[in-house]
This record gives structure tokens, C-alpha cells and sequence, in this order.
């Protein structure tokens, strides 16, 4: 069964919002209801309400009265207005001190759709926002929050060496030996290597730290959650 609510305070056209019946018609208590609520979808039916109300022992106490108190005459209320409906309160409890408005704590307490929905759009931090990496190996690209990382020939590879052979540490004389053939005029040596890893990881940014250097001892690949590798169709000699 789904469940959803609807805001009574806001205005909301559906099928059920029909003109009234004429007048020699018998009233549908049910067409009547679902055109004054103005806020039931079609294919629904209104089953209760919810009603927050935003006020701390405190405010209620400058009141001369108290939350129990107000909780009992408005279950009181409801059954003298419709003595067949069942009621159920529930206190919303906040940290002490937190701020903004009373009736906004108790919606996010009481877990309303709508607050909670407005919260996460006002108030997501920067890193959830974040859409994590993507290492294809099969076309040698580099995704960074949905962005292609302009990444060298030779820094992807760096990268796709480390992955394949992840939780390993693999020292500075391997890479250069595996990645640089003998002879090559643009080849590293062990101190420049670490230029190399450094201009690699700048173009991580926030990720670089999924290249991790093992001090004394070379470098390592480690995953994050939020770091998705896609294999090429054939596995690499490589992968072990």
C-alpha cells in the first residue's frame, strides 16, 4: 500500500474538485468532503490529518499551560466534532538549543515528505552532491563528477596500473619499468616519478586520494565507495 500526504494549507486542482451536484440531487458525503479538503488526487482518499503544532514546554508554560494539556483538549475537540475518530499524538523532541521554528523542528522530528524534501534541497552539503569517479578502462577516460578529466596518455596509464593490481603497493622502479620501455628519452627515474604521481593527482582533485603513496615503499590504489572502475570487455594480462 502507498502512502503520501498532501499540504491542506496550499490549493490543489484534481478531478475530485468538481462543480456541485444541482440541487435536486442527494449531497455524496464523500464528493462533498474531497471538495472542501481541495487536495485529494484522483484515485485517493483522505483517510486523517496530521496537525503540527510548533511550541516548546517553555512558550506553553508563559501560556499557562503545558504540552499535555494541549494534547488532551484537542483529542477532546476531535471527539466532540466526530466522536467515531481515533486519535494518536506524538511529541516531537529536538537537541536543546537547536534553532529555527518550532513547527519546522517538529515537521523534520516527525519525518513530514514535504520538510524533509525541502531540507535536503536547502541544505545538502557540498559533498553529497558529488556524483564520485568513474575509471573506464576499456575507453581510457577518467570521469570526475560527470565531468571527462583531461587527463595525459600516459597519467591514465599510471592510474590503470595502480588499479589493476588495487591494495597492492607498488614500488617507483616497477612503474617505470612496466609503463616506460628501455631506451625511452621521456622516461622517469625513481625521484621524478614522484612528479609524475603529483600532476596525476592534481587532476584527481577532491579523489586524490584514491592514490595513495606508502611511504618508503611506492604507491597504492584504494577505493572509495564513491569510485565505480569499468573493466574492458577482455580482462588485461594485467589483472591479478
Amino acid at each position: 500500500m502507498s502512502l503520501a500526504t498532501v499540504d491542506l494549507t496550499r490549493p490543489y486542482t484534481t478531478a475530485s474538485s468538481v462543480a456541485p451536484a444541482p440541487a435536486q440531487s442527494a449531497p455524496d458525503s464523500t464528493a462533498t468532503s474531497a471538495r472542501r479538503l481541495r487536495a485529494v488526487p484522483e484515485g485517493t482518499e483522505a483517510r486523517g490529518f496530521v496537525l503540527y503544532v510548533g511550541i516548546d514546554e517553555a512558550k506553553a508554560a508563559e501560556a499557562g499551560t503545558h504540552l499535555g494539556a494541549i494534547v488532551e483538549q484537542l483529542k477532546q475537540l476531535a471527539a466532540q466534532l466526530a466522536p467515531a475518530s481515533e486519535t494518536y499524538a506524538a511529541v516531537a523532541l529536538a537537541p536543546a538549543g537547536a534553532g529555527g521554528r518550532d513547527v519546522d523542528v517538529v515537521r523534520l522530528a516527525l519525518q513530514d515528505p514535504a520538510a524533509l524534501a525541502k531540507q535536503r534541497q536547502t541544505a545538502e552539503p557540498e559533498d553529497a552532491k558529488r556524483a564520485g569517479v568513474v575509471i573506464d578502462l576499456s575507453r581510457k577516460r577518467l570521469v570526475l563528477d560527470e565531468e571527462t578529466a583531461a587527463v595525459t596518455y600516459k597519467e591514465f596509464e599510471l592510474l590503470q596500473y595502480l588499479v589493476l593490481r588495487e591494495g597492492r603497493t607498488i614500488d617507483r622502479a616497477e612503474l617505470i619499468s612496466s609503463l616506460w620501455a628501455d631506451g625511452d628519452e621521456d622516461a622517469p627515474n625513481e625521484r621524478t616519478i614522484d612528479v609524475h604521481v603529483r600532476r596525476l593527482r592534481s587532476k584527481l582533485g577532491a579523489y586524490e586520494d584514491i592514490v595513495r603513496t606508502v611511504r618508503g615503499a611506492g604507491y597504492r590504489f584504494d577505493r572509495h565507495a564513491d569510485v565505480s572502475i569499468r573493466y574492458a570487455s577482455t580482462p588485461s594480462p594485467d589483472f591479478f
